[in-house]
Order: structure tokens, then C-alpha cells, then sequence
């Protein structure tokens, strides 16, 4: 019988379900529980239109995570996440901040500056990072923080820029006001298409940001012990769709960027034996 967690992750977050496979078979179900909340509190604008009702469930999130209640008010995934949080004793602030930052997914306000951006990657994907890798090995996650923070802004703007279509179309903005604006361009321009030429070259700015974290991961990420690199992988994905998106700014305007299902396997194998990809040059 599947995993109804372990599902909802292969179907929503592809990469994390395949780089947890990589993870000792005792610790695969506490990944999937973190990345199933993930995905879980990710598509609450999906599922829930306005942003009062959204931070109503985001705030049900926080109270059943601070309560500690091992039943999870009933809810088999806030049950699992709890049990995985007492299990690996999880520092509950990180998950405050996560969903604090997640807030932000709700409503349609452009993200302010690239200082704030990169908190929001910081307080999302580099916390997931560094929950992964305290499930993990805790004794050797307490020397990576560095590491999870610049593999977590990578990997979260590459996502962001796949998500530039659906985003648009949202009337959502995560590209900096002030990267738009350093090329021309503004929040409200970006969303409404009007000038595609600016908006590509904001996509290419945002693409070296998340390569200048990148390039600071992976001159990292060959200190990483066996044990952590399962929490690091993604990080070996990133790395594709910014080089892809690199490639041609203009086309993740119009349909994102994917990679192919053997490529994705391929890097994640060769990133899993400690042969991470090596940084790119954007010119």
C-alpha cells in the first residue's frame, strides 16, 4: 500500500521525492513529512483564492505546531509532522518563520528589495535544507548552515523563475523591485507583459543572483558528509534549470524550465557520490 505522504510528494515536489529516495530507508518517511508540509502550505493560494481565509489556515499550521499535539487535531500530515518535529527534536521557531514567510505567497505585493528575497529563500528552502539535514545526522548539520542558506536561495529562485507564467498570470511579482527596476522595468510592467525585452533581462538578473549562491554552494559542497547530501540535493537540479534559463531569459517568460526525467536522475546520482555539477559562467 503507498504512502499517502510519500505520494503527495512525488506528485507535487518531484525533485525533494526523489532526493529523499537517496536518504537511509529509516529517515525517508520524516523527509517526506517535512516536504509534504511544504508542498502542503506552498499551494494554500492554489487551493484557497483569497489571502484572509490563506493566513487563517496558515495560522492553524502554527497553532497545531505549537501545541505539540501528537494527534495532529486529526490531520494525518500535521500527525506526521509532529511526531517527525519530536522524533529529531526540530527547532520550532524555524517553522514560524517558515510559514511568517509564507504569508507572502498570499497576496499580489511585489517583493520589495533582493535583501528580502533572499530572506524569503532563507526562511522556505534553506530552512527545509536545514530541517532535512537535522533529520538526517544532527551532529553534522550544526556546521552547514552556510551551506543550506546559499543552497536554499539557489534553488529557490530557480524555482521561482519556473513559476514566472503562473505567477504572472496571478498578478504576482517575486522578482525584487529593485532588480526591476536597476533594468528598466517595474513590478507592474513585468506582470502585464508589456515589455518583454525589460522582463528577459530581469529574468537574466535574477538568474545570476541565484548563480552567485550557487557558485557559493558548490565551492561548499564537496565538504558536505555522506550523510547531509541527500538534503543537499536539489541543490544538483537547481543547478540545470538556471543554466537552462541562463541559456535563453526570454523563453521561462513564456513556459518555465524543465529538464528531462533521465537528466534529473542523472544529476541527482552523480550529486548523491559526491560529483556536484561545477559552477557555470553566465557570459
Amino acid at each position: 500500500m503507498k504512502d499517502p505522504i510519500a505520494e503527495a510528494v512525488r506528485t507535487a515536489d518531484r525533485d525533494r521525492y526523489l532526493a529523499a529516495l537517496y536518504a537511509p530507508a529509516e529517515r525517508r518517511a520524516d523527509l517526506m513529512a517535512l516536504y509534504a508540509f511544504n508542498t502542503e502550505i506552498a499551494g494554500i493560494r492554489d487551493r484557497i483564492r483569497e489571502a484572509l481565509p490563506g493566513e487563517i489556515r496558515v495560522q492553524w499550521w502554527r497553532d497545531i505546531i505549537a501545541s505539540g499535539d501528537g494527534s495532529g487535531g486529526g490531520h494525518p500530515l500535521a500527525a506526521a509532522l509532529l511526531r517527525t518535529i519530536a522524533a529529531h527534536d526540530l527547532p520550532l521557531a524555524a517553522f514560524d518563520a517558515y510559514l511568517e514567510a509564507r504569508i507572502f505567497d498570499l497576496y499580489d505585493d511585489p517583493m520589495p528589495s533582493r535583501t528580502d528575497l533572499e530572506g524569503y529563500c532563507g526562511e522556505t528552502a534553506s530552512a527545509m535544507i536545514q530541517l532535512s539535514a537535522l533529520v538526517l545526522d544532527p551532529a553534522a548539520a550544526a556546521g552547514t548552515a552556510d551551506l543550506a542558506g546559499h543552497a536554499g536561495c539557489a534553488q529557490a529562485i530557480a524555482g521561482l523563475l519556473r513559476l514566472v507564467p503562473l505567477h504572472r498570470r496571478r498578478g504576482q511579482c517575486f522578482l525584487p523591485r529593485d532588480m526591476l527596476a536597476a533594468v528598466g522595468t517595474s513590478p507592474e510592467a513585468f506582470v502585464s507583459g508589456g515589455d518583454e525585452v525589460a522582463a528577459a533581462r530581469a529574468v537574466a538578473a535574477m538568474t545570476a543572483l541565484g548563480c552567485e549562491h550557487l557558485t557559493t554552494f558548490l565551492a561548499g559542497a564537496g565538504s558536505l558528509p555522506q550523510s547531509l547530501r541527500p538534503a543537499f540535493l536539489p541543490a544538483a537540479l537547481a543547478a540545470a534549470y538556471l543554466a537552462a534559463i541562463a541559456r535563453d531569459p526570454s523563453a521561462v517568460l513564456r513556459r518555465g524550465a524543465e529538464i528531462s526525467t533521465v537528466r534529473r536522475h542523472w544529476l541527482l546520482l552523480r550529486a548523491a557520490s559526491g560529483r556536484w555539477p561545477a559552477p557555470f559562467p553566465l557570459t
